[in-house]
């Protein structure tokens, strides 16, 4: 019976040096993954033993483990033999995925990187290769998954890496921000969008001191002949969104700005939110300038007079 320790899956990655394992791991650790790297398999049946930390979030994340020529004894059939083990004592299995490459491009690899080969620090790269494959060929040929990266990309590696291992909740951390311009863009934004074409409900006195959050704010700014305008954004959105997650990226910020960061940006950030939720996504609505006080001669502060200078 599985522990509440033991993690929901286990992934031993390994390959030929520079054909991919480090990307790999990293992109595993980007979709949610425990990722451990060179460790000895002989610590293997302690590391799954200990419990994950109280402050760890979700206990039992699946693990990914990587080993390569340079783990500490490593030996290709006795490890092949442990991974045995391993699915036999477990009530569930230990996969493999193993990269490989053409040595031509492996040599060009490390031509580029000038790296040194991890089995030929003083020999040219080629012997070290030739030593690799050699020693790496049973768990080739006992792994669960071979990909061969000789005319793939890092990026292309990633894109498969999470088609393949990742899951449908593997969507970008979603935040959706109102802010200021006068105090300043956002340094999180990735998108930002100005909502400076709505009118002000400043210049109204009775909306003045009240914020995006009020039915008021939200009913007066709704009524302005360009507010059809928000739902092309929420459009624009939709039809971006998708594509952030294909690429893998892990957070997102997308950022409504007036003048003041108060009334307007508020109301749509809101409501743009809202719209997400309806399709799917799980946004965090962050109003970064809500509680700011206004400032004189910028959103109508002392000395201030509409049509005169900047606006909110």
């Amino acid at each position: 019976m599985t522990s509440p320790a033991a993690p929901k899956r286990i992934l031993l990655v390994t390959g030929l040096s520079g054909a991919g394992k480090s990307t790999a791991l990293r992109t595993l650790e980007d979709l949610g993954w425990e990722v451990v790297d060179n460790l000895p398999l002989s610590l293997l049946d302690h590391l799954l033993s200990t419990p994950p930390p109280k402050s760890g979030g979700r206990r039992r994340r699946p693990l990914a483990i990587g080993i390569d020529s340079r783990t500490r004894d490593f030996d290709a059939r006795r490890i092949v033999e442990q991974i045995k083990g391993l699915g036999h004592d477990h009530d569930f299995p230990v996969e493999t995925l193993f990269f490989d490459c053409a040595g031509s491009e492996l040599l060009r690899r490390y031509s580029e990187t000038r790296r040194r080969h991890p089995l030929a620090p003083d020999r040219p790269a080629t012997d070290g290769i030739a030593a690799e494959r050699e020693l790496m060929a049973p768990l080739r040929r006992w792994a669960d998954h071979v990909v061969d990266t000789t005319e793939t990309a890092p990026n292309a590696l990633q894109q498969q890496i999470r088609e393949r291992f990742g899951t449908p909740g593997d969507a970008p951390t979603l935040t959706v921000m109102s802010f200021g311009f006068s105090r300043g863009l956002p340094r999180s934004a990735d998108i930002v969008l100005d909502v400076r074409f709505l009118r002000n409900p400043y210049w109204e006195d009775a909306l003045r001191d009240l914020t995006g959050l009020d039915p008021r704010v939200a009913a007066y700014v709704a009524e302005d002949e360009g507010y059809g305008a928000i739902a092309d954004m929420e459009a624009l959105l939709l039809s971006l969104l998708p594509r952030y997650r294909a690429e893998g990226k892990s957070y997102l910020t997308v950022a409504f700005g007036c003048t003041g960061g108060r009334h307007r940006s508020v109301h749509v950030a809101e409501r743009v939110a809202a719209r997400l939720r309806e399709n799917g996504f799980s946004p965090t609505v962050e109003h970064r300038d809500l509680a700011s006080p206004p400032r004189q001669g910028v959103e109508g502060g002392a000395g201030a007079v509409p049509g005169i200078g900047k606006f909110e």
